[in-house]
Parts: structure tokens; sequence; C-alpha cells
């Protein structure tokens, strides 16, 4: 978390720097920030075994930035940032979460129209005031409008990646103490929901106090908003709150289901309770006698279904969107599990604009236990990107059969896929000639510009691009980041249909800001019979632990192993590939 922290940090002096126009130095804070990210080691471990000295070994690290990083280990806080933020007047955090407001046209808004906030923002846009600036225009206003409406849907929500480890680091501490006999972390989260608003932490344990005690002392507490015999809620140091619960260990099953959720289908199985003469809450699951209550099960989930007659339902698919009804008929889908997976066909390297190596990203695929991955690095029209023009292209495709001869020759169970991420450009070609995509083992395409074409026109660019012999996946299939930018307009079903006719595998991309397809759109490909891939988009190393929240979104989306290109071995991969 202390990499995360620091990042932002980073991030944001960036901006701040951009904003006031000076020159270099917020490419520098930027690519920091990146490898930052993607480094698997803790900082602050890096610091404590080496001093600055091993922080200044870390790529792109200066002594300036390694002060900077010394001092927030130090006080959890940098003194410079602390001072960007008051010689600048613009409320930047909340202003740039706007999708397409970058600190270059914050900085107009606020010389022209003295905008500081989001507040002042919504006020100019609504009175017509934005559109009369160069640059701007009525679209832009509008698209602002639109923006600010998504921003606010999202305040005080986390996105599930970005939550995941504290919650986990929370629950290997409770795990570790004496007190504690179970701990699950409950609610939202368990069901990989693509957006956290609070923790729910359920614990067995016959000491409850210690419990609390230890609960309110941790250092990730800010502030305890109280504390009881059973249950303490408080606030997080990250902003999002925090409830702990202790029961018994006899009801700890049926307690995990009640605080798991959600709400509708807790609501279903009490009707269903009801019907058959039970009483269902979070104490258990009771055998009603006359006035008497009979206690038939709660110690584990699988007890409280299988009494009310039905297969267990697993976390991810409690949404009452039918998974009742098929549990009551024995019918629930095996859906994929989180070892199926047998390789990553979308990542970046150096090559483009990844942290890491082929090679470094091959190793760390290998201690996955991996079978395979596909490099896929940017086309030369993302320059943004440092995207592989064709010359790049073929170098690569032979730094990666090297590679391979290099496997080999080891015994390595294991092989590196030539791939790339093509653009679809506006009319639905693509960036890269065709006699260069058939010397590819894979090839995806994929929209980084445009997005707000019409929906016809848009749903006609990727139909157009999925009609090439040599697209094998669309990747991030409608565009979205979560909490930050909302998908494309695009007809799915005719996407879904063209993909099904030219046997086109549609992504699942696991990146933590993306999650795209959405679960409800996954169970509908499944429906339609549509291919689907999972895959990472990671441009570091440690990006393809990803690959768990891809999996957690097919889950929700009903999808099994056989649904998943990825999940079979490589000659299968490939004979269900286009080419």
């Amino acid at each position: 978390m202390l990499n995360q922290q620091i990042a932002q940090i980073f991030y944001r002096m960036a901006e701040f720097l951009e904003v006031k126009e000076v020159e270099f130095k917020p490419r520098a804070y930027e690519k920091v920030a990146r490898v930052l990210e993607s480094m698997s080691r803790d900082v602050g471990e890096i610091y404590k075994e080496g001093g600055i000295r091993a922080l200044e070994e870390i790529p792109g690290v200066g002594i300036n930035i390694a002060e900077k990083i010394e001092e927030f280990i130090k006080t959890g806080a940098i003194k410079d940032y602390g001072k960007l933020k008051k010689e600048c007047p613009i409320d930047l955090e909340a202003l740039s979460s706007i999708e397409g407001l970058g600190p270059k046209m914050i900085k107009t808004l606020y010389k022209k129209l003295g905008i500081k906030n989001l507040y002042d923002l919504e006020k100019a846009a609504k009175a017509g005031r934005i559109r009369n600036l160069f640059r701007f225009g009525p679209k832009v206003e509008e698209n602002i409008l639109k923006g600010i409406e998504f921003v606010r849907r999202g305040i005080g929500r986390f996105s599930l990646g970005e939550i995941l480890p504290l919650a986990r680091e929370i629950e290997n501490r409770f795990r570790s103490f004496r007190a504690v006999d179970l701990v699950v972390i409950a609610g939202s989260l368990r069901r990989k929901k693509e957006t956290i608003g609070d923790l729910d932490i359920l614990v067995a344990s016959d000491k409850p106090q210690d419990v609390m005690n230890f609960f309110v002392n941790m250092p990730e507490v800010e502030r305890v908003y109280a504390k009881g015999d059973t249950k303490s809620s408080a606030l997080l140091k990250i902003g999002i709150d925090a409830d702990v619960r202790v029961v018994d260990k006899k009801s700890f099953g049926s307690a995990l289901q009640y605080f798991t959720g959600n709400k509708d289908h807790n609501i279903a199985l009490r009707k269903i309770a009801i019907k058959n003469n039970f009483k269902l809450n979070e104490y258990g699951l009771f055998l009603l006698a006359g006035d008497k209550e009979k206690y038939i099960a709660g110690e584990t989930e699988k007890d409280i279904y299988q009494s009310l007659g039905m297969d267990y339902i697993e976390p991810e698919l409690r949404e009452n969107a039918g998974e009742i009804e098929f549990a009551m008929e024995n019918k629930l889908p095996k859906i994929i599990g989180y070892g199926d997976i047998k390789g990553d066909l979308q990542m970046h390297t150096t090559w483009s604009d990844g942290v890491n190596t082929i090679e470094e990203m091959a190793e760390q695929a290998m201690s996955m236990g991996y079978e395979y991955i596909a490099i896929t690095d940017h086309s030369h029209r993302l320059k943004i990107a440092n995207g592989l023009d064709k010359k790049r292209l073929l170098a690569q495709i032979e730094e990666i059969d090297n590679l391979n001869d290099k496997f080999a020759k080891q015994d390595k169970n294991f092989i590196i896929l030539k791939g790339a991420e093509i653009d679809i450009l506006s009319d639905g070609n693509l960036d890269i000639a065709d006699d260069v995509l058939k010397r590819l083992d894979i090839v995806l395409g994929s929209i980084h510009s445009g997005f707000k074409m019409p929906k016809k026109e848009m749903t006609e660019r990727i139909c157009r691009a999925m009609g090439n012999p040599h697209i094998d996946i669309i990747a991030h299939p409608t565009g979205r980041v979560i909490q930050h930018r909302e998908g494309y307009q695009v007809d799915l079903d005719e996407i879904f249909k063209v993909a099904g006719e030219t046997k086109t595998a549609l992504e699942i991309n696991a990146h933590s800001s993306r999650l795209d397809l959405s679960d409800v759109n996954i169970k509908k490909a499944v429906r339609a019979g549509v291919k689907l891939i999972i895959s990472t988009d990671a441009h570091a190393k440690n990006q393809l632990l990803y690959m768990e929240l891809g999996i957690a979104q097919a889950r929700r989306g009903w999808a099994g192993e056989k649904d998943i290109l990825n999940a079979q071995s490589l000659d299968k991969l490939l004979e269900s590939l286009k080419g």
C-alpha cells in the first residue's frame, strides 16, 4: 500500500507542476509513479534494508525523489506536495477526475473563468460559458456535465483492485491474532463487486472484547466511530469505513451468508425458509414448531443452502438474478475457478509503455504456473505509448523467437506467443498492414480514440475490424474506465452476433481500472455463445496478478471454463483462434 500512496502523490505533483508549466519534472514524477506501482516489493522494506542509497537504485529515482520517498516513509507526508497544493488555488484532484480534463485545460478554465472546483465547473457549464472558450465548444461542455454526474455517482466508493490488497492485509492480521478462530471479509468485497463502499469483517471468537481492542488499535484505523461488545465501526486511513462483528462459531456460517448479501438474494432465501416452516437470520436456520425453535444449521454456509434444499451458491453469483432457482433445480453452471487460467493474452513491455522486459514478464508468468503468454505491445498509432511500427514489431518477433529457443534449451514447458494490440481506426481498418499481422500468433484489436462516435458508427467500426482475418480478439470491448469514464456507445447485441460469425473472441480485461466486459455483459455474451478470454493488460510484471480480478468478473457473469479460451491448453487455444 505504501508504494501506491507515494505513487498517487507523485502523480498529483506531476499535475500541479504541469499546471505551473514546469518543464521535464512532471514526466519524471509520472515515470517514478509508474515504477512504484509496478513494484512487488514495498519501498518501506527497501529503505529499511539499505536506506536512501537503496531507494536511488529504483529505476528513475534520483537523490531528489529518493529524499521525498524517505520523507513520506518517516512522516507520512511530503512537504513539497503540501506546498504545491497551497500555492495552487485549484482543486486539481477533483477537476482532473472528469474525463477529458487535463492540466492544460484546467489551467485555461481557471484563467478564463476562475473555475477552482467541481461546483464552479458545473455552474459554468450549465450557464453555457465553457463552450465559448477556444478549443472547448458545446460538445466539450456537454461532456463535462456528463463527467460530473458520472464522478458523483462513484463518490465514496473504491475500486475492487484498490481495496482487495488492504482487505487481505487486515484479514491476515486478524487471522494471526490468538483470540480469532475464523475471519472473513464479507459484503460486496466477497462478492467481488467492481466497486466497494465499505468493509464488513466477520470474526468467530469466544473473546469478543479482545477482538474489539485489537481492531480499534490497528495501524490502518484513522478514527473509531463506535466500539461495542461484539461490533465496532471505524474509518480506515485510506478513507473507507469498516465494521467488525464477532459471532459464535456455531453461527458463523449463517452470519457469513447474511452479511455477504446481496440484500435481494437474502430476502429471497428468507422467503423460501418461511415457506418451508423455517426461520433464517444471521444466527442460524431454525425449524419452527409451535412457539419453539429448533436450531438446524448455521456453522457453515453450505449447511444453510443444503438445508433449504438447494446447491451451494458461490458468493460472486448472489445477486438474485436466477441463481436461487437454478440452485433449487441443481442446474447451477460450473463457473470458472481461480486456478483454471493457463496463460495471459494481453500485456505490455519496455518495447512500448510497459515497465518490464519480455523476459521478465515471462519469468513472472512461469512463477504463476502459466503455460504461455502473449506479448501484445501497442501499435504505432498510439504514439503516447511508444507504439511499435512495422520495423520494430518485426524486431520484437525476432527477440521472442530467441527467448523461446532459450526456454526450450532450459527444458521449460512454456512459450511466448507473438502478438500485438492493434489500434482500430475510425473507419474500422487497422494501423498495421496484414502482411505483418499474419506473422503474429495472436492479434488484439482495440479502440483508443474517437470514444464519442455515434452508436451506429462505433458498432460498424468494431464489426468491420472483426471481419479482418487476422483479428483474434477485441480488447476491452466497451472502453470504460471504472469511476473515470463510461464506455462508448455500442450495440453489444450486434457485436456478439458478428463475433460469433467471424469467430472473434471478446476480452474480459482484468486490469483493476477496467474490468471490461462488465458482469452483466459477460452473462449476455455467454448466452450468445461468444468465446471470451481473460487477460490483465499488464504494464508491469506484478500486474499479471490482476488475473484474479478478471476471473472474479467472469464468475459474476456465470462464465465457465468452456467459455474462456485461455483456460484451455495451448493447442486448443491456437485451434480456437481465427488465424
